[in-house]
């Protein structure tokens, strides 16, 4: 008994500073793996149109490069079903340095592409293949990484540490966005020319970083327990299709985890891509100042997050993720109101409020409140697939819908109905999950 107990703080001891380096793989592996997603998204509202679809009007040029973003997005599920089948079948750890490296390649890649100016339609097809390539490793990136933050985590703390590999994501917003308001201050000529490759070229160092930090973290803890227990009783760790099992016993849980991600994705990713070609074609605002006001937002997103992880470890992730919902469902026309003024000030306070509080609210409880809903055996290819099918549906979409919207309304309000229902669908959903553990206690 005594040894026991002598042991436990040793144990403890030990669990705080891997926890801390998984905390920080989880962050910095996301933001790197945002930050090369999300270069694309942006350069496709810059400056894609002109370099690989100069065969189009400047409108069906546009049109064409959000496209090739949603062949990404497209391929982002199948990322999700082929790292979770491998995740739930030899671990979490090696996929996340999978999925992290094909970035890495993909991404560099893109900045070494000839134009359509040198080598044709082969561009625009190389282009769309790396997307692709983008996407697949994207697929396997989140899920991975929420469930490595939440199988780690104590108990009591699940939504908070689950929050941190989502802080990510806005950290990868502020390093894509930033590089590409530094390398827009070149000249326009030096801009279209290799000023917008830099972005695409120095993920290659970020790369590098990520892979060595998320080597020395370790396997999570409760995919260790699961391979223990089916080797006691001497089961394989998977005797059936993660795929085929997840869809026969866990449908449901499949199908609310999507209905309630599509609203917060379609969101950010209507904003991140199809508000900053807006701003600029529309509206006539600078690059800059259209960029600057993802600046602000993303800023403070990486700080709203972790606060409402602490509050859905307060008062529950179902009630938190509901309720974000229901609140979009009530904020998106009077913030696509604003964002359609043509005031730049009314354009940046909207782009705010909708990245620091909407996006937050709904994104932040989403790791705790994903992982109640799958048994461990099952859970990378639930999150994944869930989430991926998702930012598939929602957020592909969501620049060639915004875009559809506007030409035949001529009108961007209908952008903000479109928002208003996803939210409401969204909320709905989070209230039909499985509740966590602090939803419960608190009734």
């Amino acid at each position: 008994m005594d040894a026991i107990q002598a042991a436990q703080p040793i144990a403890q001891s030990r669990q705080k500073p891997n926890l801390f380096r998984v905390a920080t793989a989880t962050v910095i592996g996301t933001a790197v793996e945002a930050f090369d997603f999300l270069a694309y998204g942006t350069a496709a509202a810059l400056v894609f149109n002109k370099i690989f679809f100069p065969q189009f009007d400047p409108a069906t040029g546009t049109l064409a490069a959000f496209g090739a973003f949603a062949s990404g997005m497209l391929a982002r599920p199948i990322g999700g079903i082929l790292f979770g089948h491998f995740g739930d079948r030899i671990g979490r750890k090696s996929m996340l340095t999978l999925s992290l490296l094909l970035m890495g390649i993909c991404t560099v890649l893109i900045g070494l592409l000839p134009t359509y100016e040198q080598i044709g339609i082969s561009a625009a097809v190389l282009l769309v293949v790396l997307r692709i390539g983008q996407g697949l490793s994207f697929g396997g990136e989140m899920g991975g990484a929420m469930l490595m933050a939440v199988e780690h985590a104590p108990p009591k703390w699940k939504a908070f540490f689950g929050s941190l590999p989502l802080v990510g994501a806005p950290l990868g917003i502020l390093l894509s966005v930033g590089s590409f308001a530094l390398v827009t201050r070149l000249p326009e000529e030096d801009f279209l020319s290799w000023g917008w490759r830099l972005p695409f070229l120095a993920s290659a160092v970020l790369i590098v970083v990520g892979l060595f930090i998320r080597h020395g973290i370790d396997e999570s803890p409760e995919f260790e327990e699961v391979k223990r227990e089916k080797a006691r009783a001497k089961q394989p760790l998977q005797d059936k299709m993660p795929l085929s099992e997840l869809l026969r016993a866990h449908g449901k849980s499949l199908l609310l985890c999507i209905g309630c991600k599509i609203a917060e994705v379609t969101l950010i990713y209507t904003f991140l891509v199809f508000s900053v070609s807006y701003a600029v074609s529309k509206l006539g605002f600078s690059r800059a100042d259209a960029l600057h006001a993802l600046l602000y937002g993303a800023g403070v997103l990486m700080f709203t997050i972790p606060l409402f992880g602490v509050l859905a470890d307060r008062i529950g992730a179902r009630r938190v993720c509901g309720w974000g919902g229901m609140f979009l469902g009530l904020m998106a026309i009077p913030i696509f109101l604003a964002v359609g003024s043509g005031s730049l000030v009314a354009y940046s306070l909207a782009v705010f409020i909708a990245m620091a509080f909407n996006y937050a609210i709904m994104i932040a409880p989403q790791s705790s409140l994903y992982s109640a809903q799958f048994p461990a055996d099952l859970r990378y290819s639930g999150l994944s697939i869930g989430v991926q099918f998702s930012a598939a549906i929602g957020g592909g979409l969501a620049p060639l819908i915004s875009a559809t919207l506007v030409q035949k309304f001529d009108s961007i309000v209908p952008v903000g109905v479109y928002l208003a229902f996803l939210g409401i669908v969204a909320g709905a959903s989070a209230f039909l999950m499985k509740p966590t553990p602090q939803d419960l206690r608190r009734g």
